[in-house]
C-alpha cells in the first residue's frame, strides 16, 4: 500500500463507500504480514516509494513464491513486483502464483508489472563498459523501469574505445541521473562524470582478469574517482544502483 492507495481509502469511509470494519481488514497486516519464514513489510511502499523487493539468492523457490503471493493478495494493491538475482526454477515457482510474470534470465530479473504509471521526473541511462558488464546493468535498468522511471541504456562503450561513448553525448547530457556499470579497472564513470552535471552512480562488477580482484580493483578506483559527481554501491549491485537513482529521480 503506497500512500496514493491510504488516502484513498480514508476517502471511501468518509464517503461511506467502505464501512470502517472493511476498511480495517484492508489494513490489518500493516505493517508488515507474517509467513513464520519471512514477514512481508506491506508498509514499504508508504514509507519509501516503492514495494518490498524479494532477493531469490539462498531462498527456495516456493518460499519466493509465498512472499510473491502474500504481496499480490493484499487488497487495493496495484504495486509492482521485484524479484531479484532468480533463475528458471524460480521463476516456475512465482509463474504459478502469478501468471503475468516475466523472467529476465540475463539478468536473474523477475517482474510482476501492474501499474504501469511514472513517477520519475527524468530519464535514468544506463551505461556498461563492456558486454560483460551487461547482465549487472540490465538488473539496474528493468529495477529503475519497475520503480516508475523512464529507462535509457548504452552499452559496451568502455575507455579501451572512448570514441563510442562520446558519440553519444547528447543521450548523456539529458538524463536526470546516470547509473554507470563497469569492470575492469573501473574507470568509465570518472570519464562519464566529467562529461556531464547531474549524479553519476557507479557499479563495480566482478569483471576481469585475477588482478581485478572479483571487482575490488574497479571498486577502489570508482572510489577514487576525480570526478565530484560520482558516487558508488557495491560489487555487481545494480539493483542497489536504481533505487538510488529511483530516490533521487522522484525529488
Amino acid at each position: 500500500m503506497n500512500a496514493n492507495e491510504l488516502l484513498k481509502l480514508l476517502e471511501d469511509v468518509k464517503a461511506k463507500k467502505l464501512s470502517p470494519e472493511q476498511a480495517l481488514r484492508r489494513v490489518k497486516h500493516l505493517p508488515f504480514e507474517d509467513l513464520d519464514f519471512a514477514k512481508v513489510d506491506h508498509h514499504r511502499a508508504l514509507r519509501q516509494g516503492f514495494a518490498e523487493v524479494v532477493f531469490a539468492k539462498g531462498k527456495t523457490p516456493v518460499q519466493v513464491a509465498e512472499i510473491v503471493k502474500a504481496m499480490l493478495q493484499k487488497n487495493g494493491s496495484r504495486h509492482n513486483v521485484l524479484v531479484t538475482r532468480a533463475d528458471a526454477n524460480t521463476f516456475a515457482a512465482v509463474k504459478r502464483v502469478a501468471k503475468s510474470a516475466k523472467f529476465y534470465s540475463l539478468s536473474g530479473v523477475i517482474t510482476v508489472e501492474r501499474n504501469k504509471e511514472t513517477t520519475g521526473k527524468g530519464t535514468i541511462v544506463v551505461v556498461s563498459a563492456g558486454t560483460s558488464d551487461i547482465p549487472v546493468a540490465e538488473e539496474a535498468l528493468l529495477t529503475a523501469q519497475i520503480m516508475g522511471n523512464r529507462v535509457e541504456h548504452l552499452y559496451d562503450v568502455g575507455v579501451a574505445g572512448i570514441h563510442r561513448l562520446l558519440g553519444h553525448k547528447e543521450k548523456l547530457a539529458q538524463a536526470r541521473v546516470i547509473i554507470c556499470v563497469a569492470g575492469m579497472e573501473g574507470a568509465l564513470p570518472s570519464v562519464v562524470g566529467g562529461l556531464v552535471g547531474v549524479p553519476v552512480i557507479a557499479v563495480p562488477t566482478s569483471v576481469g582478469y585475477g588482478a581485478s580482484f572479483g571487482g575490488v580493483a574497479a571498486l577502489l578506483g570508482m572510489l577514487n574517482s576525480c570526478a565530484s559527481n560520482v558516487t558508488v554501491v557495491n560489487i555487481d549491485n545494480g539493483f542497489g544502483a536504481a533505487c538510488v537513482a529511483s530516490s533521487i529521480n522522484r525529488l
